[in-house]
């Protein structure tokens, strides 16, 4: 017998598992039914596939037992098991990378907090909310060898040969007081009903089961072994036999949620490609969609024989949300997991695929507003990641986005922007460049307030990339107001123009400023605010170089200047035009420069030096 010691972050895992998620101990089963169904799944796809394993006698199955009187219950299957390192590697530390955030994306809540278990792919563990020692008996597929795995899941692990009549695994759970409701057949039964009834291979309960005895005169207790799934393929089956039911079922058995799913899309393609999709959107986000290393949500089949569910091809990136199943009639078994995403197949499949989705997405927000709202809440962010990767459907994905604006509550689209256009308006304006409280209050925005004219608040930090690489909307010009040429878009013909006016003030802020900025001009875009600052058409805004610049790109990253705005109107300007004072001007030219960038969320280079001319400033005032 070898003795270990648990990883770091599993000893942390099992503490919170075990005193901060009881609110959902059920889920227990639920994870080790899925552990043994994916063992099975592996095994399946080598015996079809791979010499050494086609030979194997396969006959797959899950099998639950239960002694009532010694509170024990075991899990095992036929699966492709493990051997000693095995062991070690899967259940003595976090394996997969990424795992170590389940502990930082903790909610508080326990029924959210129950749900990240199985996303985060760490369920075994969760058996010891319901048992005070766990062993687990498995024999890997090909060898002659088998293991036990036993712990109590505080003071690490031991790890000793077994034995194992065939390849698989058994885990065997001595329940504790929170885990006694268990031993019962009932209970077992109605758990694997809710969360297991369409696991594709069948699942039996050996338990004792009362029946009435006629020649005893009285109930006797016998031990039976029954079915207790339907283990069906159920995204095979015609629409029009499942109930609502039956997909929330499924969609919980294969993404491991709480929650039933916000919509679903069950498709049967036949033709010159004959294959099965059915995709669910989650209700709430996947907590691991924005990081790099996010599991896949969708799994490949083939002719239902489970092929994987890593691979990242099967949908775009921005598609990643998404759970589900693609089920191919014309693809090989043996097709190399390494290379699907160059396999024309898979490649039809997926781009038939995401038009499909497109357009469901587009009947909801039609059709069901208020619930294309809820996804909009969830996944308008991924929304516009396709717009910047997903060339080919751009178009769709403009009419899906959703952003704020000057003139709508709520989220709005850029039809429902076009279609509030004024007479004479030259293009649908929006601005990014943070968050939706600071950009409500830019001067940026002073003049088209004024002039009642709408603008998108696009408030993601990423908008301006996105929405810099698009030009139009159904031939409507896209135009950033922090952007100088669009400017000349508010010329009024019959304004006079100023420049020449405070032309000897331009020139003594530009002469202040140096090399701090491109250049310094009038503005056309101010009602109310002194002073502003934008950027050319082709250049990143300031706001967009700092967050590149925090990414680590500073070397992709020319030193771009940005243009100061002035206006000629503003009480502050005026008082400029007439002041003698070098000084005052020079610290004046600053500090109109500093508090435009401080109004778009961008710090000054030297805080000191701006306190010193405020203060400066200030004592003249006073």
């Amino acid at each position: 017998m070898s003795k270990h010691e648990f990883q770091t972050e599993v000893d942390q895992l099992l503490h919170l598992i075990v005193h901060s998620l009881y609110s959902h101990p059920e889920i227990f089963l639920r994870e080790l039914i899925s552990n043994a169904s994916d063992a099975l799944d592996k095994l399946k796809y080598l015996t079809l596939t791979e010499d050494p394993y086609k030979s194997l006698a396969f006959e797959p199955r899950i099998d639950l037992e239960l002694d009532e009187d010694q509170h024990k219950l075991t899990v095992g299957d036929t699966g492709i098991g493990m051997n000693d390192e095995d062991l070690a590697s899967h259940l003595g530390t976090i394996a997969r990378s990424g795992t170590k955030n389940f502990l930082s994306n903790l909610s508080g809540d326990a029924k959210r907090d129950s749900n990240l278990i199985g996303q985060f792919g760490v369920g075994f563990y969760s058996a010891f909310m319901v048992a005070d020692r766990v062993d687990v008996i498995s024999r890997k597929a090909g060898e002659e060898r088998a293991w036990r795995w036993s712990s109590d899941g505080k003071s690490g692990y031991d790890i000793e040969p077994a034995e194992r009549a065939t390849q698989g695994t058994t885990v065997i759970l001595y329940l504790n007081e929170e885990g006694k409701e268990y031993s019962n057949s009932w209970k077992l039964r109605e758990i694997v009903k809710k969360y297991s009834n369409h696991i594709a291979f069948p699942i039996y309960l050996t338990a004792d089961k009362s029946e009435w005895d006629e020649k005893e005169k009285k109930s006797v207790k016998k031990r039976t072994t029954e079915q207790i799934n339907s283990a069906s393929a159920l995204w095979r089956r015609p629409k029009s036999e499942l109930k609502d039911e039956d997909y929330k079922e499924l969609y919980k058995t294969i993404s491991g949620d709480w929650e039933d799913p916000g919509f679903w899309f069950h498709t049967r393609a036949e033709g010159t490609q004959e294959y099965t999709t059915l995709f669910f959107v989650p209700s709430k986000a996947p907590m691991d969609l924005y990081q790099a290393n996010y599991k896949p949500g969708v799994k490949l089949y083939v002719k239902r024989v489970f092929i994987t569910d890593e691979s990242k091809d099967l949908l775009p990136a921005w598609l990643r949300f998404l759970r589900g199943i693609i089920d191919s009639e014309d693809l090989p078994l043996n097709v190399s997991r390494e290379i699907l995403q160059k396999n024309r197949i898979l490649q039809n499949i997926r781009t038939a695929s995401v038009k499909k989705l497109l357009s469901e997405f587009k009947s909801i927000a039609t059709d069901k507003p208020e619930d294309y709202k809820k996804f909009i809440d969830e996944y308008n962010r991924p929304l516009k990641e396709g717009l910047y990767s997903d060339f080919g459907n751009r178009e769709a994905l403009l009419d899906l986005v959703r952003m704020k604006s000057t003139k709508a509550e709520g989220w709005t689209s850029l039809a429902d922007a076009k279609s509030r256009m004024k007479e004479g308006q030259k293009g649908i304006y929006y601005i990014t460049g943070g968050p939706e409280d600071v950009l409500r209050s830019s001067p940026l925005l002073e003049i088209y307030k004024k002039k009642d004219i709408e603008v998108l608040i696009l408030d993601d930090e990423f908008d301006e990339l996105v929405f810099g690489g698009l030009d139009k909307y159904q031939e409507i010009e896209l135009k950033a107001v922090n952007k100088s040429a669009t400017g000349e878009d508010l010329k009024d013909a019959s304004e006079p123009d100023k420049t020449e006016d405070i032309k000897p003030l331009l020139e003594k802020i530009k002469a202040a400023l140096g090399d701090h900025v491109k250049d310094v001009k009038v503005s056309m875009r101010l009602a109310d605010s002194p002073s502003c600052i934008v950027s050319d058409a082709d250049e990143p805004s300031m706001k967009m170089q700092q967050m590149l610049r925090a990414m680590g790109q500073e070397r992709d990253i020319p030193q771009l200047k940005p243009t100061l705005e002035i206006n000629p109107d503003h009480e502050i300007v005026k008082k400029l035009l007439g002041a003698g004072d070098d000084g005052l001007v020079n610290d004046a030219a600053w500090l109109l420069f500093e508090q435009a960038l401080l109004i778009e969320g961008i710090p000054v280079d030297s805080p000191g030096a701006f306190v010193q001319r405020l203060n400066r400033v200030l004592s003249r005032a006073v």
